[in-house]
């Protein structure tokens, strides 16, 4: 987490101890500036540098970051509590998605030529179109950068990149991993500002798009920020997702999947599984099996291998979990499993599953992040995608059910969010798009989808 320590800059302190880290101060706002010239100074040159040579030094990068796994992994921990083999997993697919976009970039960022119905000809080249500013979450220290970054340096743009405070070592690690891997210095610049200074930086000039993962509430205000400059944005925001157990679904299957998907990442993971909508003929059965699962999964130390779920990112984000739940529990939810406080140190929440959910708590209309379980009754499996989809979110979602090719049907004429997991969890994959509908905003990235965000289709007429 972070603590303010004077206007002029803020800690980064250890969830599961509560001890300082290091102290970081803000940059002043003619340094924030000059950050951005010299990141578009860099852009001028890049945009010139092949395809090829942008792929060669993204491979170096993969490799960079594979050298300097355990240090980041063990960063990653320290500063916002995630587990070390979740760490490692992290690692894993950011090195995962800079091989691919090595590999596919130059194919799918090459010109393209067309006949035109006239007899001329026409070629649509995919021009850098400059610097993309990147506003980033906390819950993912490594990935949440890398996935855009990575894309737009491929495309030939200039990143910035605004990390979370209490993530703020992690963003310069990854500064230093991409110069040492042969990016040119201020290519990629780790901007140490606060909240009105980015805004500052969504007016400059030099700046072209915006990205931003967080919550919708930040999407809307970077969202208008930027329109009142005219600039685009692809915004990654929050969601409830919900997962579907249909009346055949393979009720052991779902309950272990389940689990893993609500307490992954302690539980703060935007896709995660949060509502589990289960039809009324296994309810019983899949309730008695969820409990029971959920139930092992303790939380404790994050470095020790025993470890099911680490402490939430920060003390405010814990207090307001808890906040959602009494107030889920107010009016009507059942507490089935923990909902309750830990004492001590570290920010601790234990693994929680609320039932009798019912529109108007917070467990069924708002995200909860962190290590608890919307359980909802449904009468049937149309009943179960009308709740699914009675949500102002829509980024993932997931299927529980032995007839893949139902599920499959359902997944593509019905569930209304950019991801559908079939009879398993997953987070992202480097060959498939990322992205959500709705609150859970708009822009695809991965899968060749975010190279072409921010690039200029550029039609090039020839008589």
């Amino acid at each position: 987490m972070t603590k303010k320590n004077t206007s002029n800059g803020f800690a980064t302190i250890n969830p599961a101890t509560e001890k300082t880290i290091k102290k970081y101060a803000y940059m002043s706002n003619d340094e924030a500036k000059e950050a951005v010239d010299r990141c578009h100074e860099a852009f001028l040159e890049w945009k010139h540098t092949s395809l090829k040579e942008r792929a060669k030094i993204i491979q170096a990068i993969g490799k960079g970051l594979k050298k300097h796994k355990d240090e980041f992994v063990e960063l990653m921990t320290q500063e916002m509590g995630k587990l070390l083999k979740q760490g490692e997993q992290e690692i894993d697919l950011c090195i995962g998605i800079c091989n691919y976009t090595a590999n596919e970039g130059p194919k799918l960022l090459q010109d393209e030529e067309r006949e035109l119905p006239d007899g001329g000809k026409g070629i649509i080249t995919y021009a850098p179109i400059g610097v993309i500013y990147g506003i980033q979450p906390w819950n993912f220290p490594a990935y949440q950068a890398i996935r855009y970054s990575i894309a737009n340096l491929m495309a030939g743009n200039g990143v910035l990149l605004k990390h979370a405070e209490n993530v703020t070592g992690s963003a310069q690690l990854l500064k230093r991993i991409y110069e040492e891997a042969g990016l040119p210095k201020d290519l990629f610049t780790v901007l140490i500002i606060d909240h009105d200074q980015s805004d500052t930086i969504i007016k400059n000039d030099k700046v072209r798009g915006v990205t931003l993962t967080g919550s919708a509430e930040a999407g809307k205000h970077v969202a208008k920020q930027s329109a009142a400059v005219l600039k685009k944005t692809v915004l990654e925001l929050g969601s409830n997702d919900a997962y579907l157990v249909l009346d055949d679904a393979d009720i052991e299957l779902a309950a272990k999947t389940c689990v893993t998907g609500r307490i992954y990442n302690n539980g703060e993971t935007c896709v995660a599984a949060k509502r589990f909508v289960v039809v009324e003929k296994v309810y019983d059965a899949f309730k008695e099996a969820f409990v029971e699962k959920m139930s092992r999964r303790s939380y404790g130390d994050p470095t020790k291998k025993e470890t099911a779920i680490g402490p939430m990112a920060r003390e405010d984000l814990r207090d307001t979990l808890h906040e959602q739940v009494l107030k889920s529990v107010q009016k009507g939810a059942v507490v089935e499993l923990g909902g309750e406080l830990p004492s001590g140190k570290g920010f601790y929440y234990p693994a929680t599953i609320l039932s009798n959910v019912k529109k108007g708590q917070p467990a069924y209309d708002e995200e909860l992040f962190g290590p608890v379980a919307s359980l909802i009754k449904a009468k049937d499996n149309e009943d179960a995608m009308r709740i699914a989809n009675d949500s102002r979110f829509g980024l993932g979602g997931g299927i529980f059910s032995k007839n893949e090719k139902k599920a499959i049907k359902m997944a593509k004429e019905h569930f209304d969010t950019g991801m559908v997991f079939i009879n398993s969890f997953g987070l992202a994959a480097p060959n498939m798009p990322f992205g959500g509908v709705k609150d859970s905003g708009y822009g695809r990235e991965h899968g060749g989808f975010g190279m072409k965000e921010f690039v200029n289709a550029k039609a090039i007429t020839i008589k």
